[in-house]
This record gives structure tokens, sequence and C-alpha cells, in this order.
């Protein structure tokens, strides 16, 4: 079976290297690990197939701007027939530090428009998400603007940190299963 992940994110090159896209620098770093044909549009995302560690990957970014990545979401899922709990999210989560990555299994949106698109386009919660910390702009209240803007020079290398740990939890879900990966990768000292 072909593993999707989807990674949320904003299209358009004003918000490439946004701290909303780093479900999509996520998919790049993935991308990079493996062996990938070239991008294509299926209906409302860009997808791209290929092979990780032997498995069969289908990588997807939704077209749709984040807070409407349902309609992609539920496209891809019933186009390709995997269940909503076979396929991997990965996006941003202002309520964690930077830096911090964790792995979940359903729940609430938490306030994340993405996610809760997700869940109402799938009519389900119950699906693996790993979420990659931007914090939240100590100065400002303003949410969005905060996760529209790029990283600070001097945030970036813990951005990229946490990108690259995200994306081996992701290889780690696929190898071992969402239990074992949550299990390993969300111990204490991991963040």
């Amino acid at each position: 079976m072909t593993q999707l992940i989807i990674g949320l994110g904003n299209p358009g090159g004003e918000y490439a290297r946004t701290r909303h896209n780093v479900g999509w620098m996520c998919l790049d770093d993935l991308e990079r690990r493996g062996k990938f044909g070239r991008e294509r549009r299926e209906r409302l995302a860009r997808v791209r197939e290929g092979t990780i560690d032997g498995y069969d990957v289908l990588t997807a970014r939704p077209q749709t701007f984040m807070n409407l990545s349902g309609k992609a979401a539920a496209q891809l899922t019933s186009k390709y027939g995997t269940p909503p709990g076979d396929v991997i999210v990965i996006h941003d989560e202002a309520d964690f530090p930077l830096g911090r990555v964790k792995i979940k299994l359903g729940g609430s949106a938490a306030g994340h428009r993405g996610v809760q698109s997700l869940i109402d386009s799938w009519r389900t919660d119950a699906f693996p998400r790993i979420r990659i910390g931007i914090g939240r702009d100590g100065d400002s209240n303003d949410l969005i603007e905060h996760v529209l803007d790029p990283f600070l020079p001097d945030e970036r290398a813990t951005a990229e940190a946490a990108i690259e740990r995200a994306a081996t939890m992701a290889v780690a879900i696929m190898r071992d299963g969402i239990a074992a990966a949550m299990n390993i990768w969300n111990r204490a000292g991991t963040d």
C-alpha cells in the first residue's frame, strides 16, 4: 500500500518559507531522502510519487490554502482509497515552542484551522499528525501575522533540525507503526 503523507501549507512563493509552511518543508526533506518522480497536479493538490527506504509514498501539498486543506485531502483519500487513519499529516503547531516536534493520533484541532478542515472533511479526527513547533510571537497577539512570517535568522537552525526530526518521525511511523513511533519519539527529552 502506498503511504499518503499530506503536508499542510499555503501555495504561492510569498508563503514558501513561512512558519505556516513547515509541513511542506518537511515533505521537501522526505523527498530528498528518497527517489521521487516529478510533481503533478492532482485536482486540488500537488503530488509526487516515490519511495523512501523501500516504502511507496505519495506526498501531497494541498493548493487550497491552509483553511480549506480538507477539500484537497478528501479528494486524495477518495481517489486512492486511503482511510484517513492511514494518512500522515504534517503541520505547524503554534502552541509548541520553536523546535518541539510530537506525534499525535486523533484529538481536537486545538485551534489549527487546517487540521479542523481535515476533521470536517473526513468526518473524523482519528488520523496521525506530526506537529512541528513554531512558537508564538511574544510581542504580539497577532498569530496570523506570526505564522505567515519567515523564520528569523537565529531561528533557522532550530527550525531546520525540527523539520528533519519530523521527517524521521514520518519514516518511523511507516516502518514501525504509529504506536511504536509515538512511544519512541514522544518520550521526554526528545524535544
